[in-house]
């Protein structure tokens, strides 16, 4: 059984003006398992201005202990759809940086709602997996996210 291994998990969205706060923050929690203690989730909101002025919000979230970023990716896999899991394994070259950095993007206003949605437009969650890869290269992390994927 392939099991993808991982450093951190990074979440990160944008909270806009116009959207109410507790709707986007509702949309993260849709990525991470009630399982996961919450004192291992580490949670920043920080206050920005946008391009034309406007008040942004800027929301980290990540998970760094062993066994919460395990329960988050087992979590993670099962939210996918086997359309999704197709889209990321088509692209994966594309999802993986130089540094062994899976990158996800995912519909917020599904988020909300519930479901995970890959999507690559401009209002997302964005999920960043710090895979564990032997030896440390993007070809390594790509493989052992391929296999993770498709079994």
């Amino acid at each position: 059984m392939a099991k993808l291994q991982a450093h951190h998990v990074r979440l990160t969205t944008f909270i806009h003006a116009t959207e109410d706060e507790d709707k986007v923050l509702k949309a993260i929690a849709t990525f991470i398992p009630d399982e996961i203690d919450e004192d291992d989730v580490l949670f920043d909101v920080e206050e920005t201005t946008g391009f034309f002025g406007n008040p942004i919000k800027v929301v980290n979230v990540e998970i760094k202990r062993s066994r919460a970023v395990r329960t988050f990716l087992k979590n993670f896999k099962e939210l996918l759809s086997e359309e999704d899991k197709k889209y990321i394994l088509e692209n994966l070259d594309e999802k993986v940086d130089e540094e062994g950095t899976l990158y996800v993007r995912f519909n917020k206003q599904k988020a909300y709602l519930g479901e995970a949605k890959v999507d690559e437009g401009p209002d997302v969650v964005q999920v960043r997996i710090k895979a564990k890869a032997f030896p440390m290269r993007k070809e390594a992390v790509v493989k052992a996210v391929r296999e993770w994927l498709e079994e």
